[in-house]
């Protein structure tokens, strides 16, 4: 197996960034998720669940450990109306920076091919950050509980993730199709990907090798 696919998502729900390599840390990906919005009238964070215009901005992490909302800084009134109008609603934009409460459930998610093949969906409506490629179907399916090891980097895989309304969104035109999470639902039990820690820091590539380690038995490497 080989890592195929990088992802980062500077801000929370909007559209992420492909990358080359990626350094991982027990906060998952450095720049992942640092940036949130918040509804001004609840007070509470919101994402593309409830709010899909989000899913049209593009966000980007710079060299410097800086983010762009659609090439503005994100603490800049440019970003923020345009966060606010794709929000439809008045929102700030609050850095959480390293904190785990960014995330939905643990730091990383991790796709495979195959079983991204086997549905036929778009890899970028499940919004992975690490997608493996040169996996048999839906051979995920038996890895909780295991570990995936490449070079120093070792990450734990928790569970199956629960799919949300979010897949139903096309990452392009933004038109929403149901029938996209009916058919997880229906061929994959409604979990798709691998909800993830990070055991081992180190830097991932693009084709760097990964492999599975059973840590107990009844887990297929």
């Amino acid at each position: 197996m080989h890592v195929q696919e990088l992802w980062r998502y500077p801000v929370k729900s909007m559209r992420g960034e492909r990358l080359d390599e990626a350094a991982l840390d027990q906060t998952g990906i450095k720049g992942d998720r640092n940036i949130v919005v918040v509804s001004e009238a609840r007070d509470q964070m919101i994402t593309a669940r409830t709010h899909p215009g989000l899913l049209g901005l593009q966000a980007s992490f710079t060299e410097d450990g800086g983010t762009l909302i659609e090439g503005h800084p994100w603490d800049s009134s440019p970003a923020l109306g345009l966060a606010r109008k794709a929000a439809g609603e008045p929102v700030r934009l609050v850095n959480l920076g390293a904190g785990t409460e960014r995330f939905d459930v643990l730091p990383l998610l991790v796709a495979t091919d195959g079983a991204i093949r086997e549905l036929g969906l778009d890899l970028r409506r499940l919004r992975p950050n690490i997608v493996i490629g040169g996996v048999f179907g839906q051979a995920e399916r038996r890895w909780p509980g295991a570990s995936l090891l490449s070079g120093a980097v070792v990450i734990d895989v928790a569970q199956l993730r629960s799919r949300c309304v979010m897949t139903t969104f096309d990452p392009d035109t933004l038109q929403q199709d149901l029938g996209v999470l009916r058919k997880i639902v229906r061929e994959a039990e409604g979990k798709l990907a691998l909800d993830c820690a990070v055991a081992g820091p180190g830097v991932l590539h693009a084709g760097d090798a990964i492999f599975l380690h059973a840590k107990t038995k009844g887990h297929v490497s």
